[in-house]
């Protein structure tokens, strides 16, 4: 009996060290050939377009490769120049208003410091100096060692500002290197995709076939689902956001609109980044009317997303609600917002996994089962 336990013990341990080296020869494999994992990744989502016009146009398939990375990469810059070109009108808008909007702030500041801050700055003055000299001293070691902090954390953020400039610009030749390694490979491996298809297939044993197969079928539904969720939620808080700015009359509204919608794909705070500095402004310029109405909308906006994200990309995906409420979670207190998107994306691999029967053939190697 001792040696059954003692051979799956072993088997154990073989399952773990596979995983294991598995994970960090595919961490270190990614790490040197990005641009071409990059490159299969959109090969795979224009594929069936590429199909399409293979099929219906009789394109040759480099043709309805090329065709399709043209009008992909078309879209991508016409959209890039569409958000510039709203920019800088927005931009010249906001220079025709923040001077007037600047001076009002001042005249708050300025209001609030004679009204506020320097009646209460002539009561603490009065409380310190009744002080005794032991606890006037006390207070000024903590006011210096909290100013020396300050400006320590201050002089430290700078210099990280400073030393990723150089980075950041050095990085600009190897984005551009990435960028044309991607476009080149893209166009290789869709152009031979069911060749290199039929090539896996071949490489591959028959047990590998079937629950590889799977696992790419679960995970490319999960995938469009998922890119259809994100979709979704993004249109619906851009439907709301344009609505509630309409209400509010706000000047170039559909924009803002727009905008917020992208910076929504950031988890929770994507819309915060516009939302919470606006709210600020407002109501420090006075405007505590406006403030207010964009804080109920960017409550809304916020309820209505923890509201329909669970349901919406259970639905799309295919995930129990529960269990991707759970995924969200869990991924967000392991990786933070990233997480976000790591939790439901592991919980789709899980379900891929067990589907393929993957989990089963494991527990049978290990427990000394045959496989069927």
């Amino acid at each position: 009996m001792s040696r059954i336990y003692v051979d799956r013990f072993l088997r154990f341990l073989i399952v773990i060290a596979i995983v294991a080296f598995g994970a960090a020869a595919a961490y270190y494999a990614a790490t040197l050939t990005y641009p071409f994992i990059i490159a299969f990744f959109i090969a795979f989502l224009i594929n069936p377009v590429v199909d399409l016009l293979e099929r219906k146009v009789k394109m040759p398939r480099w043709l309805a490769v090329s065709a399709t990375l043209i009008v992909l990469f078309a879209a991508v810059a016409g959209l890039v120049t569409l958000l510039i070109a709203e920019i800088v009108s927005g931009t010249q808008y906001l220079a025709n208003v923040v001077p007037e909007k600047f001076q009002a702030l001042v005249a708050y500041i300025e209001s609030f410091a004679a009204n506020q801050l320097i009646p209460l700055y002539q009561d603490l003055a009065v409380l310190f100096k009744s002080l005794n000299a032991d606890q006037q001293d006390t207070i000024m070691q903590n006011i210096q060692a909290v100013g020396t902090q300050i400006a320590t954390t201050v002089g430290e953020f700078i210099q990280r500002v400073l030393q990723n400039i150089p980075q950041l610009i050095a990085w600009l030749p190897n984005a551009a290197t990435v960028f044309i390694f991607s476009l080149l490979a893209t166009f290789f491996i869709s152009k031979d995709w069911h060749r290199l298809m039929r090539m896996a297939q071949r490489w591959l044993p028959a047990k590998a076939r079937t629950s590889g197969k799977t696992v790419f079928l679960d995970l490319k539904r999960a995938l469009f689902g998922f890119i259809k969720a994100q979709a979704t939620l993004i249109s619906i808080t851009t439907v709301i956001v344009l609505i509630g700015l309409l209400i509010l009359r706000v000047d170039y509204a559909i924009t803002i609109a727009l905008i917020i919608g992208f910076v929504d794909i950031l988890p929770y705070l994507g819309t915060g980044i516009v939302f919470v500095p606006w709210i600020i402004y407002a109501a420090i310029s006075g405007d505590i009317p406006f403030a207010i109405g964009l804080g109920v909308l960017y409550i809304v906006v916020l309820v209505q997303r923890q509201i329909m994200e669970p349901k919406v990309l259970s639905s799309s995906i295919g995930l129990d609600p529960l269990a991707t409420l759970i995924a969200l979670f869990v991924g967000f207190k392991l990786l933070g917002f990233l997480g976000l998107i790591a939790g439901p994306v592991a919980l789709v691999i899980i379900r891929a996994l067990h589907s393929a029967n993957v989990f089963r053939d494991i527990w049978r190697f290990i427990v000394g089962r045959p496989t069927l």
